[in-house]
C-alpha cells in the first residue's frame, strides 16, 4: 500500500471516530495548507452516517477549510523564502508560477475556482499570500468556493446515499470541472 493509500485509509477510519467532527475540522485546516487528502473523503462517510446533519458538516468543513486557507495565505505572505524551496522540492513550482500569474489577472476568481476544483487549494492559498493578493477578495473567494464545493458534495451524498458515495471519489475531478464550467458560464453571462 502506497503513501497516499495509507493516508486515505487513515482519513476514512477517522470519519467513524467518536470525535470525527474534530478530525474533519482538523483535516480541512491541514488540507488547505499542507495535507494531500481532501476533506471530501471524510465528509462523505460522515454525511452517510448522519444525513440529517449534512449542512452542519458541510458548514464545518467550509469554515475550517477557509481558516486553513487563511493560514496558508499568511504562510505565503510571511515565509515565502522558506516555502518556495519546498514548492520546488515537491515539483509544484510550475503550479505556483501559474497561480501567481492568475492572481495578477483574476484575483478573486482564481481563488473561487481553486476553492471549487480538485486543483490543490493549498498551492493557491500559499501563492495568494506570496502574490500579496488582497485579504478580503481572498477570504470571500475562499468562502464562496469552498462553500459551493462542500455543500454540493454533502448535499449529493445526503440525497443519493451510499450509491453516490461509492462513485464520489472516482468522479470528484469531473464534478469539480463541471462546477468550474458553471462558474465560467456565469462569469461570461454577467459580462
Amino acid at each position: 500500500m502506497g503513501l497516499f493509500s495509507r493516508l486515505y485509509a487513515w482519513t476514512l477510519t477517522k470519519s467513524a471516530h467518536p470525535h470525527a467532527r474534530w478530525w474533519l475540522g482538523g483535516l480541512s485546516v491541514a488540507e488547505a495548507t499542507v495535507f494531500p487528502i481532501p476533506p471530501d473523503v471524510m465528509l462523505a462517510p460522515m454525511v452517510l452516517a448522519r444525513p440529517a446533519q449534512w449542512w452542519r458538516l458541510a458548514a464545518l468543513t467550509t469554515i475550517t477549510s477557509v481558516v486553513g486557507g487563511l493560514i496558508g495565505f499568511m504562510l505565503g505572505a510571511w515565509v515565502l523564502d522558506l516555502v518556495l524551496p519546498w514548492v520546488d522540492r515537491i515539483g509544484r513550482r510550475e503550479a505556483y508560477d501559474t497561480a501567481v500569474q492568475w492572481f495578477e489577472q483574476y484575483g478573486f476568481w482564481a481563488i473561487l475556482m481553486a476553492g471549487i476544483t480538485p486543483v490543490p487549494y493549498k498551492v493557491f492559498t500559499l501563492s495568494a499570500g506570496a502574490a500579496q493578493m488582497g485579504l478580503l477578495p481572498f477570504f470571500l473567494g475562499s468562502l464562496i468556493g469552498r462553500g459551493i464545493r462542500f455543500f454540493v458534495v454533502a448535499g449529493l451524498v445526503k440525497a443519493l446515499g451510499p450509491t453516490f458515495e461509492r462513485h464520489l471519489l472516482r468522479y470528484i475531478d469531473v464534478i469539480g470541472w463541471v462546477l468550474v464550467l458553471v462558474v465560467l458560464v456565469g462569469i461570461l453571462w454577467m459580462r
